[in-house]
C-alpha cells in the first residue's frame, strides 16, 4: 500500500492530543499502565479458560477468543501511541499508516461479528436448551469464530485499498491519535464526498445489522427467562447474559457514535475522546467485566493461584528437607 502516482506525501504526522506538552509524562504513564493491564487481564482470561477443562464449553471458548482478539486489537494502535508521546516528530510512513488502518478496522469488525456470535450462542443456550449441545458443538464454534475472522479481514479491504490510491499532496498532519479512515479522507487532494457516503453506508449496514441481530436475540432470551418459574433460574440466566450485554453496549456505543455519520466535521476532541474509549478503555474493561462478574472464571483464577502457592510452599519444604 504505497503512495499513488499522484501523491507527494510519503509519510504522515499524527497530531495526537494538542496542548499536552506539560502533561505528556502523566499521559504516557497512564497509557502504559492501561496497556500492561490490558495485556495481563486478557492473557489471564485466555489462559485460565484454556487451562481449565471445566471451562471448555462454547460460551467460554468465545470469551477466550475475544480476549485473544483484544490483545491484537490494542497492539495495532497503543504501542505507536506510546512511541508518539516520546517522539517529537510523531511520523508514520504512508504504508504503515494504511496498514494500521486496515488491521485496526479488520480486528474491530471481527469483534463486531464475534459479539453477535456470542449473542447467538446465548440465544441457543437459553431458548433451545435441549438442542443446544447438539447444535453448538466445538466444531461448530470453531467454524463460527473462523468465519468472524475471515469476514472481518475481508470486509474493509476494498475500501482501504480504494482510499490508499487517492492522491495525497499535502498537508500530511492527521488530526487524530492514530491513523484512521475519517481523518485520512480530509487530507486527500480530491473530492471524497462519494467515499464518505460509501463509508457511512458500509458502517451503518454492518453495525445496524449486527445490533439488530443482538437485540432480537435478547428479546427472545428475555421472553424465555421471564417465563422461568424459579427466581434462582431467572437470576442465573440473566447473569450469563449481563456480562455480554455490558461489553456490547460499551463497544457498539462508542463505535456507533464514531463511525455512523455522514459528516466528518465533528470537533477533533470529540473524535479523539471516543477513539480512546473504543481503543483503550473498552479492551481494558472487558477482562475485568468477565472475571469479576463471572463466578466460574473467578473460581478458576482463584484455584490456579492457590495451586501455584501450594506448589511453591511444597517446593520450599522439599528444599529445606533436602538440605
Amino acid at each position: 500500500m504505497g503512495p499513488s502516482n499522484n501523491s507527494t506525501v510519503t509519510e504522515f504526522i499524527i497530531a495526537g492530543f494538542s496542548g499536552i506538552h506539560h502533561v505528556w509524562p502523566v499521559l504516557f504513564t497512564l497509557l502504559l499502565v492501561a496497556y500492561l493491564l490490558i495485556i495481563i487481564g486478557n492473557l489471564v482470561v485466555f489462559l485460565v479458560i484454556q487451562l481449565r477443562p471445566r471451562l471448555h464449553v462454547p460460551m467460554y471458548f468465545f470469551i477466550s477468543v475475544l480476549s485473544f482478539l483484544e490483545l491484537w486489537y490494542t497492539a495495532v494502535t497503543i504501542p505507536k501511541m506510546l512511541s508518539n508521546l516520546l517522539d517529537t516528530k510523531k511520523s508514520i510512513s504512508f504504508s504503515g499508516c494504511f496498514l494500521q488502518v486496515y488491521f485496526f478496522h479488520s480486528l474491530g469488525i471481527t469483534e463486531v461479528f464475534l459479539l453477535t456470535t456470542m449473542a447467538y450462542d446465548r440465544y441457543l443456550a437459553i431458548c433451545t436448551p435441549l438442542h443446544y449441545p447438539v447444535i453448538m458443538t466445538s466444531q461448530y464454534g470453531n467454524k463460527l469464530t473462523t468465519a468472524c475472522w475471515i469476514l472481518g479481514f475481508l470486509y474493509r479491504l476494498p475500501e482501504v485499498i480504494l482510499i490508499s490510491h487517492l492522491p495525497f499532496c499535502g498537508p500530511n498532519v492527521i488530526e487524530h491519535i492514530f491513523c484512521d479512515l475519517s481523518p485520512l479522507l480530509t487530507l486527500a487532494c480530491t473530492d471524497t464526498s462519494r467515499i464518505i457516503i460509501l463509508d457511512f453506508a458500509v458502517n451503518a449496514c454492518m453495525i445496524s445489522v449486527n445490533v439488530l441481530l443482538i437485540v432480537l436475540s435478547y428479546i427472545k432470551i428475555i421472553q424465555v427467562v421471564l417465563n422461568i418459574q424459579s427466581s434462582e433460574g431467572r437470576r442465573k440466566a440473566f447473569s450469563t447474559c449481563a456480562t455480554h450485554l455490558i461489553v456490547v453496549m460499551m463497544f457498539f456505543g462508542s463505535v456507533g457514535f464514531m463511525y455512523i455519520r455522514l459528516t466528518k466535521t465533528y470537533s477533533l476532541n470529540y473524535d479523539k475522546t471516543f477513539a480512546v474509549v473504543y481503543s483503550v478503555i473498552t479492551p481494558l474493561c472487558n477482562p475485568v467485566i468477565y472475571s469479576l462478574r463471572n463466578k466460574e472464571i473467578r473460581e478458576a483464577i482463584w484455584k490456579i493461584v492457590i495451586r501455584r502457592q501450594t506448589s511453591t510452599k511444597q517446593d520450599q519444604v522439599c528444599n529445606v528437607l533436602s538440605h
